[in-house]
């Protein structure tokens, strides 16, 4: 079952190691064990995420018009917010592991030091008899002697124990050290989180400047979605709904124009139309996950009030950038129902995307978005952002569609 999930789910499915069972909420090895493996997928989404930022950034080069330009440096802007999340739960992961670290090495330092402790207290006891007054007291001398073999058998013992203790003391050094170094890149990462949500910020305004002619024609659409949501009963009846206008609307675009004028008025010859533009079916490995964190819940796993999930729930870090996960256009943004905002994205091909759980939009309906494409944020606490994927109304696996 494992060797058919994408190794980006892996990750995830290995971060979420997931929730620790009741008997290890206390287990150290267990806690660490579960720290280690989102180190490890966080690392993992991190790489990922640059290599696509990278790709964008070289298609942004290459792309023939401003437009396009434009979305290629927004997606690739986005990958890097991505990879600055996933660097920061790295770097969480790596502190708590240093500071477990460091815990236990404090333990046993302290352990070790108790022994020698009372030994030196002891030691320091039999000093402050004075020499004199050992010829003063009858059985004296042969104590002193006795208390001499006892010291001359000690001393290698001592000098063993304070080695450890050396050597413990040398390694919650070097962990300290370790430490700092976790603390100034977690914050380093932060810091790159800001300055790149910051850039988006600005690319995405850039973008709406350049798009206003086109506002009022966007806007009667997105009304018209927002009234298909009010009149749905659920968002099951909505997705339905705006399929079933995806599909109207894909018969009208293969509908043949009006019969251009011949070039020729005598013999009656005309120019051959343009064929309609066909819509791209998702391929195998054409699909992304929308957003960087631990995955919670899983496509048909029961959630403690009896409701079967019909996709990927993934606790994401608050504020965390979601992307489009395919191209496509998008049919729905906005409120919805006990959801939050919400996206419905139309890949076309009777493949449609669910997005729910986020706080903030930065698309809006009418968009054609790239994959990568900045769509919105996640909320600032316990955020859970849950993708679905259907094809003629069906949940799919989204684990046989990762690229």
């Amino acid at each position: 079952m494992r060797r058919a999930l994408a190794p980006a789910l892996l990750a995830l499915v290995a971060a979420a190691g997931g929730a620790l069972a009741q008997s290890d909420l206390f287990d150290p090895e267990a806690i660490a064990a579960r720290e280690r493996a989102q180190l490890v997928a966080a690392k993992q989404q991190s790489a990922e995420a640059l290599a696509r930022s990278a790709a964008l950034e070289a298609e942004a080069r290459t792309a023939g018009n401003e437009a396009d330009r434009l979305k290629k440096r927004s997606a690739a802007l986005a990958a890097r917010i991505q990879s600055a999340e996933a660097d920061i739960s790295a770097g969480e992961a790596r502190v708590a592991l240093v500071g477990r670290r460091l815990a236990a090495q404090r333990a046993r330092l302290a352990e070790q030091q108790q022994p020698l402790l009372e030994l030196t207290a002891s030691l320091q006891q039999l000093s402050r008899q004075p020499p004199v007054s050992v010829l003063a007291q009858p059985g004296s001398l042969t104590e002193m002697v006795h208390a001499r073999a006892v010291l001359d058998a000690v001393m290698p013992v001592i000098e063993q124990r304070t080695a450890g203790v050396r050597r413990e003391l040398a390694g919650l050094r070097t962990t300290r050290r370790q430490q700092q170094v976790a603390l100034a890149a977690l914050s380093a990462s932060k810091t790159q989180l800001a300055t790149r949500r910051d850039a988006l910020t600005r690319l995405e305004n850039e973008g709406r400047l350049r798009s206003r002619d086109l506002m009022s024609s966007a806007r009667l659409e997105a009304d018209r979605a927002l009234g298909l949501g009010e009149k749905a009963r659920d968002i099951v009846d909505l997705m339905d709904t705006l399929e079933t206008d995806a599909a109207v609307r894909a018969e009208l675009a293969e509908l043949a124009g009006p019969v251009p004028r011949p070039r020729d008025p005598a013999n009656g010859t005309v120019a051959a139309a343009p064929p309609p533009a066909a819509d791209q079916p998702l391929t195998r490995g054409a699909y992304r996950l929308p957003v960087v964190g631990r995955m919670i819940a899983g496509l048909g796993e029961v959630d403690d009030s009896g409701v079967r999930s019909r996709g990927l729930t993934i606790a994401a870090r608050p504020g965390g950038q979601v992307v489009a996960p395919a191209p496509g256009r998008v049919s729905f943004a906005g409120d919805y129902r006990g959801y939050g905002k919400i996206v419905i994205i139309d890949h076309g091909g009777g493949w449609t995307s669910l997005l729910t759980g986020m706080i903030g939009l930065s698309a809006s309906v009418g968009d054609s978005v790239e994959a990568g494409a900045p769509i919105g944020r996640a909320g600032s606490d316990d955020a859970h952002i849950t993708v679905e994927l259907r094809r003629a109304g069906r949940p799919v696996d989204i684990a046989s569609m990762l690229g």
